[in-house]
């Protein structure tokens, strides 16, 4: 496995790692649990999403990235490292990696992740964004004089683009994602039922009964939390059409910049996109409804996938090949990564 490439997808949420020739290798929560004490980093992925909302003032649960980018540099690093060793059977591990990120990063956001892998040792790191990453991973031919426009729905970013001969002709990136459903959960029951609950509870929620539309048959989820008043514990039923009322703001939000984007499309680009539909990736993808009312609030179809959250770290995986390129100084087609280092 020595030099393996490998392509990663830095997620907010979860951390997942591509091994060239062997697909998917890992998939963690982008989570790290820390002694404040000693400094100690006691716990990474699943088990410190374990201890999510149920730690004392000695630990904190943290992601080391927010928004799509990195927020702890220090963390990150310790996250990076031990999930690379986790998918490396030997001690000398330098392999060349691509990195998916979101649109619109600055130039010291795009060198703190490129300085965190390299932490871990890696001989070359490539940068692709998650647009043009999900495109690939979705099966489109981005090399293609033809416009596509991706939407990536994370959970820190909302990544959208129209692509066309491996470029981005037009872009978007907003800090709307799956942490604000969560935080609209939350702020809903608390003004409603007068109960406050935590991410994973309004997670759990959103998972078993959350739409941005109506089902066809209602659902109910039961919330356990803690009385706002009486701080005491209380439970309390929540069906799928308050979870309309509750997710409709963002969603809304979501849809707003899609409208926006496409108001910035080039006509013949337009065209493509009304004929072949908008593409929609991302874990939030998942969330029901939400391509049924993107569909009727822009009138365009919408192109949904199976496991939509897999897409950007496929397509980064499958982008592999075009590290040679940059290698050997190949001209002519644009190449959808940026190398660094």
């Amino acid at each position: 496995m020595i030099g393996t490439d490998i392509a990663i997808d830095l997620g907010t949420s979860k951390f997942k790692i591509y091994l060239d020739g062997k697909g998917i290798v890992l998939n963690e929560p982008s989570i790290i649990a820390v002694d404040n004490y000693t400094d100690e980093v006691i716990a990474i992925g699943s088990e410190a999403y374990d201890m999510l909302g149920r730690t004392s003032d000695r630990i904190t649960v943290a992601r080391p990235l927010a928004n799509g980018v990195i927020s702890d540099l220090s963390m990150a690093e310790h996250l990076i490292s031990h999930y690379l060793k986790q998918v490396s059977s030997s001690r000398v591990f330098m392999p060349r990696v691509v990195v998916s990120v979101p649109c619109g990063l600055t130039e010291v956001e795009k060198r703190a992740v490129v300085d965190a892998i390299g932490a871990a040792g890696v001989r070359k790191v490539c940068l692709i964004e998650e647009p043009v990453a999900a495109a690939i991973g979705a099966g489109v031919d981005i090399a293609v004089p033809h416009g596509t426009m991706i939407v990536d729905i994370g959970q820190g970013t909302t990544d959208m683009a129209v692509i066309s001969l491996n470029g981005i002709a037009i872009a978007n990136s907003i800090h709307t994602a799956g942490d604000d459903f969560n935080d609209a959960i939350i702020k809903y029951v608390r003004r409603k039922f007068n109960l406050v609950i935590g991410d994973r509870m309004a997670e759990e929620a959103k998972i078993a009964i959350g739409c941005a539309y109506p089902r066809k048959k209602l659902l109910t989820f039961t919330l356990k939390g803690r009385n706002a008043m009486s701080g005491l514990p209380e439970t309390t039923v929540m069906n799928s059409d308050e979870m309309i009322e509750a997710l409709i703001e963002p969603a809304i939000s979501i849809i707003k910049t899609v409208q926006a984007t496409l108001e910035e499309t080039p006509p013949e680009l337009l065209a493509d996109i009304f004929t072949d539909g908008i593409y929609l990736t991302g874990g939030s993808a998942n969330l029901y409804g939400f391509s049924t009312l993107l569909s009727k609030k822009t009138k365009i179809p919408v192109v949904t996938f199976e496991n939509p959250e897999d897409c950007v770290v496929l397509g980064a995986g499958k982008a592999i090949k075009y590290i040679d390129k940059i290698d050997g100084h190949t001209h002519g087609k644009m190449n959808p990564l940026v190398s660094y280092g």
